[in-house]
């Protein structure tokens, strides 16, 4: 069983990598082989639009043409048994490396029919984990939770199946003194990061262990 966990944070050690992370740690608990790969640290861009993923009989149809490092990634896509996807939310939506990475990940396998058959080889379990500075309220009234009901139906459509983690008001900044930051109770916020933020890893952790046994 192989578990690919993709971060869409420039981070490798803070919020949404450390949750990626307990989430390989509870797919690794069930015998998984885990891998996490950080998007910033590969060399492509969005997708360009060439549709040569949709011509018909033609070589690359449903898959991307396009030879980066995500043409690498593409191949363990197909050889993983689930994938955990995770990003920071950048302006009410995800990370731009994130989203030039569905772009590509998605848009291949998608069938121009009126089924809306996915052209993925295989069914692939999915999670999707985010971490913003807004309390869920907020998320709510500003509509960004939109967007991330979008991914996970994105998600299902191609995949077959997906799950969402949101954990909110994150401790942004080692050191909130060197930065303006006075809209942040920041007392309240350290509290949370030492109350709530491991119940986030907790659930983080058991995604992992459901990704990892619900094989499709």
């Amino acid at each position: 069983m192989k578990v690919l966990a993709f971060n869409g944070s420039p981070r490798k050690t803070w919020n949404t990598a450390t949750l990626l992370n307990k989430a390989l740690e509870g797919a690794a608990s069930q015998g998984a082989i885990t891998e996490m790969i950080h998007l910033y640290d590969l060399n492509y861009k969005g997708c360009i639009s060439c549709f040569a993923c949709k011509i018909k009989s033609g070589k690359s149809f449903g898959k991307c043409p396009v030879q980066d490092d995500l043409a690498e990634i593409f191949q363990k896509v197909e050889q993983a048994d689930a994938l955990i996807f995770g990003s920071p939310i950048y302006w009410g939506r995800v990370s731009g490396e994130m989203a030039a990475f569905l772009d590509r990940l998605l848009f291949q396998y998608l069938g121009y029919s009126k089924s809306r058959r996915s052209l993925c080889p295989k069914k692939i379990n999915t999670g999707f984990i985010y971490t913003g500075n807004v309390s869920e309220k907020m998320l709510k009234e500003m509509g960004q939770d939109k967007p991330i009901e979008f991914n996970e139906w994105s998600m299902k459509m191609i995949f077959g199946s997906s799950e969402t983690l949101i954990s909110y008001e994150t401790y942004q900044f080692e050191d909130y003194s060197k930065v303006e930051a006075d809209l942040v109770d920041v007392e309240a916020r350290a509290k949370r990061r030492a109350e709530v933020f491991p119940l986030d890893c907790q659930k983080a952790f058991d995604m992992g262990i459901r990704l990892a046994r619900e094989v499709l």
